[in-house]
């Protein structure tokens, strides 16, 4: 079986970052994604829940803020709940994996890479674990294509 969410656009708010009574970190958020198609001239957005615990959290809340591009890999869950009026209520959200910035420097708050090397270690990007000096051209060879 597969569950597995990526999903990627503007934060609605400020990412808050909670404590649970077991000493948790804990951060809900919610993402407006476009989608791909046009209802009568107008682009349609859904507003997706996410919520991302321990690392995940205290790195979302301290790099990303209301507006700014992120791109989240998680999974997605439901849990069922009674609200005040006692009906029952299921919600969705995805629980996040993993966490991107997307957007320029500027969105970002002109991070440095300095600065995207301190994230915690639990958290994979791209830009990670290398730098430019670690790469090297490619020679054009199109001789030995397998196609």
């Amino acid at each position: 079986m597969l569950n597995c969410a990526i999903i990627m656009g503007r934060l609605t708010a400020d990412p808050e970052l909670k404590t649970t009574q077991s000493n948790l970190s804990v951060v809900s958020f919610s993402v407006a994604v476009e989608r791909n198609y046009q209802s009568q001239g107008e682009r349609v957005t859904d507003f997706i829940n996410c919520v991302a615990w321990r690392q995940n959290a205290e790195f979302i809340s301290r790099y990303f803020r209301k507006g700014q591009m992120i791109a989240v890999q998680g999974s997605i869950q439901t849990r069922s709940y009674e609200d005040r009026t006692g009906a029952k209520r299921t919600a969705v959200e995805v629980v996040v994996d993993r966490a991107s910035f997307c957007g320029s420097k500027a969105e970002t708050g002109g991070q440095t890479s300095g600065d995207r090397y301190n994230a915690p270690a639990a958290q994979p990007t791209s830009y990670q674990n290398g730098s430019a000096e670690d790469f090297s051209d490619i020679a054009d060879v199109e001789d030995d294509l397998p196609f």
